[in-house]
């Protein structure tokens, strides 16, 4: 399936979904879709361990066993987070990140 693919297709798809990650991670102030931006960060290096493995080493499997190990990361990541955001909205009733500069008083 990836072999009809050339390797700059899947560099363009990763860099644009960083990039979009990067922006959604600075601009939103909602903390569920920073969590998101990030999870699409680390999808986009998922992408690449893929597609540089396949191209430079066929034979291989060194970087999807990357990607597993990125993907196991990033699923206990977003269970904590998930539970500090819980906790936050549970606590002042809102998970705006402005909002929450009152828990330091």
């Amino acid at each position: 399936m990836i072999e009809g693919i050339p390797l700059h297709y899947f560099l363009v798809l990763s860099t644009l979904m960083f990039f979009i990650g990067v922006y959604g991670f600075i601009v939103r102030k909602n903390l569920i879709t920073i969590l998101m931006s990030i999870e699409l960060i680390l999808n986009s290096v998922n992408i690449n361990f893929v597609a540089f493995n396949k191209f430079l080493y066929p034979d291989q499997l060194q970087g999807m066993f990357f990607t597993i190990f990125v993907v196991a990361i990033a699923a206990a990541e977003a269970s904590v987070a998930i539970a500090i955001i819980i906790n936050i909205y549970r606590r002042i009733g809102n998970i705006n990140v402005e909002e929450i500069a009152e828990l330091k008083h």
